[in-house]
């Protein structure tokens, strides 16, 4: 046992998976390794995730356990992939950055949806909005604001707008975010932009209880040449994500829209924007 492995969730998953299938087989660690031909404190390392677990060694225990081959095959997969992620996941944002790459991914864009659950959307925060933000959490997220803002300011200047369609919760409106004047500022400024052609506000009031996607917000963007693909991008303060495969399109498609018909529609809450923006 190497001092400097670190399993990751997978070959730890990979672990438990093999207790279940000697457990399925009644069988202790002594008798399961005598039957495979490993000590027992190989085979209670395998199952602990305290090694990695070879291939080799998988598809012996499938064979003991009379595991159906799919099965066996399919956690023989997964540790060829956990093996993969252990090895790349200290490197992974050296190779790409998605939230360096994220401003000029949305330059090429003809639509976004957005979905935000702690404040205004991004492109349409002011300065200071942002930096009371980012105060609070990260500072470096203000840069990378200013580089959304940018983007979307310069498309609009050459007469090359990206819709925006953009739900949020009624919360945001009295998250005082920077103190009272900032939060009018910043809601008269969500009037402003509420009236441009090619944005569209929802707000999702107090009312509505659990809605769609409740804490997990995310920007959906749709480009006009067909040989590329809608893309998600998702971000916490740990890391940044995008997400492409028809599947998880399918999920937040399906998402934003129930999110889009369960708000207000654009001139409630511009109505419910400007109470707020009054008190």
């Amino acid at each position: 046992m190497s001092k400097n492995f670190k399993a990751t969730v997978l070959e730890r998953a990979v672990g438990r998976k093999l207790k279940a299938w000697r457990d399925g087989c009644d069988l202790s660690l002594a008798e399961a390794g005598v039957r495979v031909g490993f000590s027992a404190a190989k085979l209670s390392l395998m199952e602990n995730a305290m090694q990695p677990s070879a291939p080799l060694d998988i598809m012996a225990l499938g064979y003991v356990y009379k595991i159906p081959t799919p099965a066996w095959q399919h956690v023989v997969h997964q540790a060829h992939h956990a093996e993969t992620l252990r090895h790349t996941r200290s490197r992974e944002n050296q190779i790409f950055d998605p939230a360096e790459d994220f401003p000029l991914l949305l330059a090429e864009a003809a639509l976004l949806r957005t979905f935000t659950t702690d404040g205004v959307p991004s492109i349409f925060q002011l300065t200071d909005y942002t930096a009371a933000k980012a105060h609070r959490d990260n500072p470096l997220n203000a840069a990378a604001v200013a580089r959304l803002q940018e983007t979307w300011a310069s498309r609009a200047a050459v007469e090359d707008p990206i819709k925006v369609e953009a739900v949020f919760p009624e919360a945001v409106l009295h998250q005082v975010v920077g103190g009272q004047r900032l939060l009018k500022a910043q809601l008269l400024h969500l009037m402003e932009v509420s009236a441009l052609p090619d944005v569209s506000l929802r707000v999702v009031r107090h009312s509505a209880g659990a809605y769609p996607a409740m804490g997990c917000p995310f920007t959906w963007l749709s480009f006009s040449h067909h040989q590329h693909d809608d893309v998600v991008y998702m971000e916490t303060f740990l890391r940044s994500d995008y997400f492409e495969s028809s599947d998880q399109l399918k999920e937040v498609a399906s998402r934003f829209s129930a999110l889009w018909a369960l708000a207000l529609d654009e001139s409630a809450s511009l109505e419910l924007i400007a109470e707020a923006a009054a008190i």
